[in-house]
């Protein structure tokens, strides 16, 4: 099947987007948004259903709640949240904070404290098939929370119950903050066998493919819970940011955003 994209030109517009919003802030994390942001975009924009094509609305989850700017503006695009909320991110009178908080516009869960996340879906998901909806779950997680003990947990419930209206993305950066993966947790790998393991029907994909991630999610089978492993690279998109540590926090100088600018528009 072939599947028509506009993908590319929708993430480049939300990367422009997080920038724009980094010149009034003196910090946000950058970095993990820009390593999310295929991702999240395929859910929402191939994958999750729409309130008109059924009769509950799917629900998305951002347990990597430091990467919640890509949500952000992807919420802002469809008019749930306004622009002048997005405008006042982090700022006093803004709704907006570094992360995630229940109870603002297409806002399903408060995360942040990693590790959570992944709970929470399992909860809902069980609750919805106990009444038997067909309301489907969608997360991303980050790769370090795969090292709390709760995620791990959370794992095990959902093969258990056998969740097949769940389907979380895991935003392999190899990143924690400012140590990578590979070198401070190296059992953490290899990821895939582990998850299969605790029988998740699961993929490993390059996440800043695309095609390749909803290709990926909806060959899964369909009986158990799913989870697709996102190879991505922090700060995507932009040269300098790309695997560097400090752009997990920092804002980009009034050069360094007009480099990046360039970079994200030549790219799109």
């Amino acid at each position: 099947m072939t599947i028509p994209f506009t993908a590319a030109s929708r993430c480049s517009r939300y990367r422009r987007r997080i920038l724009e919003i980094s010149q009034q802030v003196s910090a946000l994390h950058i970095a993990p948004a820009f390593s999310c942001t295929e991702i999240v975009d395929v859910i929402y924009n191939e994958l999750m259903a729409t309130p008109v094509a059924r009769e509950s609305e799917d629900v998305f989850i951002m347990s990597k709640g430091h990467g919640c700017m890509i949500q952000y503006v992807i919420l802002e695009e469809r008019g749930i949240l306004s622009r002048a909320d997005v405008d006042a991110y982090c700022k006093p009178h803004g709704i907006l904070g570094a992360h995630p908080d229940y109870g603002n516009p297409g806002i399903r869960a408060s995360t942040g404290s990693l590790g959570h996340g992944l709970g929470m879906l399992v909860g809902q998901a069980y609750a919805e098939k106990l009444k038997g909806t067909s309301v489907n779950f969608f997360g991303v997680l980050s790769d370090g929370e795969l090292q709390e003990g709760s995620t791990w947990e959370a794992i095990s419930m959902a093969a258990n119950l056998r969740l097949d209206n769940l389907l979380v993305f895991v935003d392999n950066n190899d990143f924690t903050s400012l140590d990578r993966m590979s070198l401070a947790q190296p059992a953490f790998y290899p990821v895939l066998e582990k998850v299969q393991a605790f029988n998740w029907a699961a993929a490993e994909v390059d996440g800043h493919d695309s095609r390749a991630l909803v290709t990926a999610a909806r060959a899964l089978p369909s009986d158990r819970p799913r989870m697709v492993i996102a190879k991505t690279t922090k700060g995507k998109g932009v040269s300098f940011m790309e695997g560097v540590s400090i752009w997990h926090y920092r804002s980009p100088s009034p050069a360094e955003f007009e480099q990046a600018l360039r970079e994200l528009q030549e790219g799109s």
